[in-house]
């Protein structure tokens, strides 16, 4: 099995990528939460280069990523649950929601430290919310995360099957939970409860503050809760609610270099304004 993962891990990552885009892409079609008001040719042709650019410049610093560590970590012994003996599944389990919960704690991280919400707000300052949010990140803030996910598999010696399996499920689940998709109150209400959904996550794009720094998680949505920065609904409500960043509004801010080098553009707190702030 270890073999498998470090040979073709790569592969079932991006088939399992390309078949859930295109899964949310027709649901978004078929079914929009909110109305379209820029051309999807300008947003994804933009988005989807930037995902191409990280991973390449990934597999550039990395030689190898986090299912090969573990892999290694495996076989070295490496890591507390290579240390002690416990059944497969339960070691599987532990580690999917362990390292889950360090991707929210990161999260919270990039939002909080000034210079990191300067990487982070690439993937905020999106004016729109589907699919293709869900990819946008600068490839800086790719690399951090992609040390402090390594590090973690490392030290918590996580199995390489709980590795493959987390990075599957959370990129399914970021891109679900980004795709402009409508679901009915009961579905939401039902899923939301052990799984974040695009009404829940959708807050978390509000212009406002108070709301930007509510609803960090991507998989489990048991971390808001019991970290205290849950919001149910935004104030606007989702149809009128305002998406992105008062900062980056133009449709210049959209394009490829600009996303590049916005972590440099004119400062900003760490918290985004919405304009009744800015305008005081």
């Amino acid at each position: 099995m270890s073999n498998f993962i470090f040979e073709h891990g790569a592969t079932l990552r991006l088939t399992v990528f390309l078949i859930v885009l295109l899964l949310m892409a027709a649901w978004e079609l078929a079914a929009p939460r909110r109305r379209r008001e820029i051309p999807r040719l300008i947003r994804w042709s933009n988005n989807l280069l930037l995902v191409a650019i990280d991973s390449m410049v990934v597999r550039f610093l990395f030689p190898i990523l986090a299912t090969g560590l573990a892999v290694v970590a495996k076989d070295q012994h490496w890591g507390l649950l290579n240390l002690v003996a416990l059944p497969s599944w339960v070691a599987i389990l532990v580690s999917m929601i362990a390292l889950d919960l360090v991707i929210f704690l990161q999260h919270l991280v990039f939002h909080a430290v000034p210079v990191l919400w300067r990487l982070h707000r690439v993937h905020h300052a999106d004016i729109e919310f589907d699919v293709t949010t869900a990819v946008r990140f600068h490839p800086f803030e790719i690399v951090l995360s992609m040390a402090v996910k390594m590090a973690a598999v490392g030290l918590l010696g996580a199995p390489p099957v709980a590795v493959l399996l987390f990075e599957v499920l959370l990129n399914a689940t970021a891109m679900f939970n980004h795709a402009n998709v409508h679901l009915p109150k009961p579905v939401d209400h039902a899923l939301r409860s052990v799984l974040v959904t695009p009404d829940m996550h959708r807050v978390h794009h509000s212009v406002r503050p108070d709301e930007t720094n509510s609803n960090f998680g991507f998989n489990l949505s048991w971390w808001d809760r019991l970290f205290g920065t849950y919001c149910a609904q935004p104030a606007a409500g989702h149809e009128q609610m305002t998406i992105g960043l008062e900062a980056f509004r133009s449709g210049r801010d959209l394009w490829l270099d600009r996303l590049l080098i916005q972590p440099l553009l004119e400062p900003e707190p760490p918290h985004p304004r919405t304009s009744d702030e800015a305008a005081q």
